[in-house]
């Protein structure tokens, strides 16, 4: 799927069709989802339903499913790129450089 040529909201349905088919595999309803979500069912009925939600609730209902490990797929830890490999040579990087500013000397 293109979600790059997807709208806002066609993402967040497709995102709540998603959930929603995962919990239906699951065998769940959405009042035992929400319960042990900790959230309400009209909360987990707007995120099925493609209405935007919190990411704390994306979060606990993804828990609850067990599929909170997927978010590893979704966004996956960033390695340093080649060049700042060789440039560490075995350190780990502590901070960014951020922008120099040119010192200019005066006559």
């Amino acid at each position: 799927m293109n979600f790059e040529a997807m709208s806002e909201q066609a993402v967040l349905a497709e995102l709540g069709r998603r959930v929603q088919i995962q919990r239906l595999n699951a065998n769940l309803s959405q009042a035992e989802v929400a319960v042990k979500a900790g959230v309400s069912r009209r909360a987990l009925q707007n995120l099925e339903s493609g209405r935007a939600c919190t990411l704390s609730l994306l979060i606990r209902v993804l828990r609850v499913l067990g599929l909170l490990g997927q978010l590893d797929a979704f966004l996956p830890e960033p390695g340093p790129s080649p060049i700042q490999l060789a440039k560490l040579k075995g350190r780990e990087r502590q901070r960014a450089s951020g922008r120099h500013q040119r010192r200019t000397t005066e006559p």
